[in-house]
């Protein structure tokens, strides 16, 4: 399908953040011994910027602990935020997202962070496309780096279980146009990804984080405040449950 591109500045603004483009060198953190390795990825959603806006991993990690679930998240990035201690037990900083950044961009690093944070059993991915929509990129390409990124994620472990998320919309007076032919197309195609990368040993998993999300969980156009995180906790706790150790 060919879509036209728009550019909206305000949300542009919100998402892009700058990245190192320099070298790095990986040192692998030491391996994790959880029954449920678990990999938050995707943009500023995952990343989180408290107190101007929540991510999910949070919410879902005192849903976890509350189930009582073996677990860890792993990640290459540390949250610097602050957090209350929940259950006596202080929490789980890792992640893998990295606020601005298109498809192609975590496609691009995906497999260095694998090498580092280390493999894991489930990976959460969250609003596939949403920064490629805002940067006027291809919708063609996003979804090919999509695939690409879940090929990366079954070549480093081909038992892996994927979430990926038909991702919420952002605040409704936006939600017109280019914009949300793009959004409803990719929430099509979220699905037939999810179909044809299912093997018989890794299942892709669809969670929708869009019917029920309003502007009422925003905390601005795209981000979530502390309700937006708790309903997309939700939603991933859910799903986690039918395929947690």
């Amino acid at each position: 399908m060919q879509i036209r591109y728009f550019s909206l500045a305000l949300l542009a603004t919100i998402f892009f953040s700058f990245c190192s483009c320099e070298d790095e060198v990986i040192v692998p953190n030491p391996p994790s011994n959880s029954a449920n390795i678990i990999m938050p990825l995707g943009a500023s959603r995952v990343e989180g910027a408290r107190p101007a806006f929540e991510s999910y991993r949070y919410e879902l990690w005192k849903l976890l602990v509350d189930g009582g679930w073996d677990f860890d998240y792993i990640g290459t990035r540390d949250d610097e935020a602050n957090y209350p201690s929940y259950a006596e037990q202080s929490f789980d900083l890792d992640h893998e997202g990295r606020g601005g950044w298109t498809s192609g961009q975590i496609l691009g690093g995906i497999e260095d962070w694998l090498v580092q944070a280390g493999t894991p059993d489930i990976v959460l991915f969250s609003s596939p496309g949403g920064n490629d929509a805002l940067q006027n990129r291809s919708y063609e390409q996003a979804i090919a780096n999509i695939n690409g990124i879940i090929d990366a994620l079954q070549a480093a472990n081909p038992e892996i279980t994927i979430l990926i998320e038909q991702l919420a919309p952002a605040v409704e007076s936006a939600m017109t146009g280019d914009l949300l032919t793009y959004f409803e197309s990719l929430q099509a195609d979220v699905v037939t990804i999810a179909s044809e990368q299912t093997t018989d040993q890794s299942t892709v998993i669809v969670v929708d984080m869009a019917t029920g999300f309003t502007d009422e969980f925003l905390a601005d156009d795209v981000h979530y405040n502390e309700a937006g995180a708790r309903f997309i906790a939700d939603r991933y706790y859910t799903n986690l449950v039918q395929v947690l150790e």
